[in-house]
């Protein structure tokens, strides 16, 4: 089934979780039903709110969108218990044209795979194990099961036991004198009408007599039979044919592959691929954490094309994509940032415009193209819009976001003054997420003169709850670069009424001395009038970074 996800970057904000909503109804509504929003992070208080207000569920979340092991493998499993006879399994691969069937039990837990390979060895043994071809393994029911046939009588039908096949086509003294050189009580003789070898092989009391032809046995052979507790089943077939379905009877228990691979199917594709690949085996069970197996994949479901593919709203770098981005195909990329270092196999739709949020383009979209916006996605984007902008106040904003948020009140029935003020007092990230939630809740990773550093932002009316929070917060975001490896790491605390952000650095203390705005305290700087991440903060991080050797 072909899927098509809508979704922002790593962290999400506002913008990004409306943008997303707001476009995948877009993208239906102009002939891609299979869009999906999507989100690749988790949502917080303010999304909380903006999603509650307007009566939309929160994108469906996708961690990593790397083709998987589920994403080829077949769910409906075809498979035998450990008791089905090889002929019943050979049927079944014959009918389905399978060359591999895995043996489960009756909780789903593979004991192993049943394969064509091995049961051919089965049935034509190297020259040095042509005893094995005598070899049954089996019941009397299974026996007359796998013959079509009818057991007249016999002892314990149910329990497997070890026979040695003779075919009674010889002369009653030769056949007596091969008889008495076997234990009778393990011989399962195949004979046709020949009365005096079945005559002479019950008073032998052998465990059983299979007379071919769909001929019966004459009715005092038969009581002779039963008084010497010797077993009797009716084949329909000649004794050729007979002879060799007998060994077919053995359960598939004792000719399966024991030792086999299986994989999980969340595994990724790529790294099983060469594993599979290399293995003898032609089939390959898929596990749960349990060991239930819920699907299989063939070497050949290895070349299988995934079908699905990307549209990226509010970011185009491939470091705040979704993981596996660069394994799928990308089809579009709506946005309003710098445009990063991300390359595609073949040309795509790329809208980047610099506008205040991506929430502006996509509504845009609707009213180009004449396409009747919903109202509750009109007031998705207007929060996308009102939320990157803060109520066009940041510098980010243009004419056209103006113009854009006008038309977004409209439809939706919201002023968008009294709705920025809500949304704002919705939650505190400070409040409600511990530190090292809060510097990462909406974060990302950029990559300057081959230096790599992320930079967060959280939006805050006032700073009461930052002071009494900078310790830890500056220690969580060390250790988030730490983590990383990061040249530097930096959270932007913006106070979205007074229009000032404070700074926090922490990483090579190089840079440190290049901020040339008022310092508070050690790695916590004063920025007025900055309240952009995209438009005023990273282009000055950048232009001090070039300045620094190496």
């Amino acid at each position: 089934m072909s899927e098509v996800y809508v979704i922002g970057h790593r962290n999400p904000d506002t913008d990004a979780i409306c943008s997303a909503i707001g476009y995948a109804e877009f993208k239906r509504r102009t002939g891609l039903p299979e869009a999906v929003a999507a989100r690749c992070g988790d949502t917080n208080d303010r999304i909380d709110f903006v999603l509650n207000t307007f009566g939309a569920a929160a994108p469906l979340f996708v961690s990593d969108v790397s083709p998987k092991v589920k994403d080829v493998m077949r769910t409906n499993v075809m498979s035998v218990t450990p008791d089905t006879t090889v002929a019943e399994a050979m049927s079944m691969m014959d009918e389905r044209n399978i060359r591999v069937l895995p043996v489960l039990r009756t909780d789903g837990v593979c004991e192993g795979l049943l394969s064509l390979f091995k049961i051919s060895r089965f049935f034509f043994p190297a020259a040095r194990r042509l005893t094995d071809s005598r070899r049954l393994l089996t019941s009397l029911d299974g026996l007359a099961r796998t013959l079509g046939g009818k057991l007249l009588h016999g002892s314990g039908p149910d329990e497997e036991e070890e026979l040695t096949l003779v075919v009674g086509a010889m002369s009653v003294e030769s056949f007596g004198v091969r008889t008495g050189r076997l234990q009778s009580e393990k011989l399962a003789v195949v004979v046709g009408d020949r009365w005096d070898v079945q005559n002479l092989a019950i008073r032998e009391k052998v465990r059983v007599v299979i007379v071919t032809g769909g001929l019966e046995m004459e009715p005092r052979t038969l009581e002779s039979a039963i008084d010497n507790n010797v077993a009797v089943i009716l084949s329909p077939h000649d004794t050729a044919t007979t002879a060799n379905l007998s060994r077919a009877a053995m359960s598939v228990k004792h000719v399966l592959h024991e030792h086999f691979l299986t994989f999980q199917p969340e595994e990724n594709l790529g790294s099983v691929r060469a594993l599979a690949s290399g293995s003898n085996f032609h089939a390959f069970p898929v596990v749960d954490a349990d060991g239930k197996t819920v699907g299989i994949f063939s070497k050949s479901d290895l070349l299988k094309e995934v079908d699905r593919k990307l549209i990226l709203v509010d970011h185009n770098e491939l470091s705040q994509a979704v993981r596996g981005a660069d394994k799928v195909e990308i089809l579009e990329i709506i946005d309003h940032h710098r445009i990063g270092s991300l390359t595609t196999s073949q040309p795509i739709l790329f809208r980047n415009e610099p506008v205040g949020s991506t929430s502006t383009i996509v509504a845009d979209s609707f009213i180009r193209y004449g396409i009747e916006m919903p109202k509750n996605i009109a007031g998705l984007l207007l929060a996308g819009l009102v939320s990157d902008t803060l109520n066009l106040t940041s510098p980010t904003t243009t004419a056209r976001d103006a113009e854009i948020l006008g038309k977004l009140e409209q439809v939706s029935g919201v002023n968008a003054t009294t709705f920025t003020e809500k949304l704002f007092a919705s939650g505190s990230l400070l409040i409600s997420r511990p530190p090292e939630q809060a510097i990462t809740s909406d974060c990302k990773e950029y990559e300057e003169s081959a230096r790599k550093f992320s930079i967060a932002q959280i939006e805050e009316i006032g700073f009461d709850q930052f002071w009494k929070r900078k310790e830890d917060l500056l220690l969580a975001l060390e250790n988030y670069r730490n983590g990383r490896g990061y040249f530097f790491s930096a959270l932007l605390v913006t106070d979205v009424v007074l229009q000032v952000s404070l700074l926090l650095l922490v990483g090579d203390e190089t840079l440190g001395r290049l901020i040339d705005y008022p310092i508070q305290e050690e790695g916590i700087f004063e920025l007025q009038g900055v309240v952009s991440r995209k438009k005023q903060l990273l282009p000055y991080l950048t232009h001090c970074l070039r300045q620094i050797p190496g």
